[in-house]
């Protein structure tokens, strides 16, 4: 031997399933995280912008509801890290009912953001939208009409 190193790749070793899982749950962990993070910055951003635009009161409502949609958006990606991890990774009783208890707040904190975003109930809101578009303008008996 003359001393140097060999000239071999090194050999790699390949990644279990657990392994590449948890890489994927981490994925999906820092997607959800980075949502939250830059959905919250550009609705700040934004409602900085409507406050130069618009009116007070309705920047901060187009806030409410961008940084809701933004929450909402970011809890449903954290759940499936959730359920990756405990579905594929850590199968026990316990993670189990964690993970039940996390999807139940979760979906509790999403049912409560999206009332409070459209005003009404889910399962109601078809029969509200239909209910607005039937609604019609009824002339008005003070003006006279255009063929008298």
């Amino acid at each position: 031997m003359d001393g140097r190193a060999s000239a071999e790749p090194p050999q790699c070793e390949p990644m279990s399933l657990d392994e590449v899982l948890g890489y994927v749950v981490d994925v999906f962990e820092l997607l959800g995280v980075g949502i939250l993070v830059v959905g919250s910055v550009a609705s700040f951003v934004e409602y900085g912008l409507d406050l130069r635009r618009t009116h007070r009161r309705t920047a901060y409502e187009r806030l409410r509801v961008n940084i809701g949609r933004t929450i909402l958006v970011g809890l449903e990606v954290l759940i499936v890290a959730d359920i990756v991890l405990t579905v594929a990774i850590d199968q026990t009783i316990e993670s189990a009912l964690t993970l039940g208890l996390i999807v139940l707040v979760r979906t509790f904190l999403s049912f409560s953001l999206e009332i409070e975003l459209e005003g009404v109930v889910p399962w109601r809101r078809r029969a509200t939208r239909t209910a607005e578009a039937a609604v019609v303008t009824l002339p008005d008996p003070a003006t006279p009409n255009a063929g008298d």
